[in-house]
């Protein structure tokens, strides 16, 4: 079974900047999307920012211009640069990826475990 890890999480000032990663434990098939998800306590999961290879990158309005998105499909890996943090970036951030991990598997959503970034002075 395939793993998604991220890392580069953690606590940052105001203004700030950090960097997530995310890799996959092998390498996919064949990808359709790569994207960020954050979720705040209580609230449902709620995508940041999405990657795929046909289109732009698509962020919510809350992030526009302060985070940006890349990711490689054949390494199945993606980061997520994130600058200008405040204190509503607060959450766990996930990384997703939807595809196809083996040719038989099918097409499905994969996810890591998430990361904490928290936005504090």
């Amino acid at each position: 079974q395939v793993q998604l890890v991220e890392s580069g999480g953690g606590l940052v000032q105001p203004g700030g900047s950090l960097t997530l990663s995310c890799k996959a434990s092998t390498s996919f098939f064949a990808v359709s999307t790569m994207a960020w998800y954050r979720q705040f306590p209580g609230e449902q999961r709620e995508l940041v920012a999405l990657f795929n290879d046909r289109n732009p990158p698509r962020y919510d309005d809350s992030v526009k211009d302060r985070f940006s998105i890349s990711g490689d499909y054949v390494k199945t890996t993606m980061e997520l640069q994130m600058t200008d943090l405040k204190p509503e970036d607060t959450a766990v951030y996930f990384c997703n990826v939807h595809g196809w991990h083996t040719e038989l598997e099918g097409l499905k959503n994969h996810w890591g475990k998430g990361t904490l970034v928290a936005i504090s002075s």
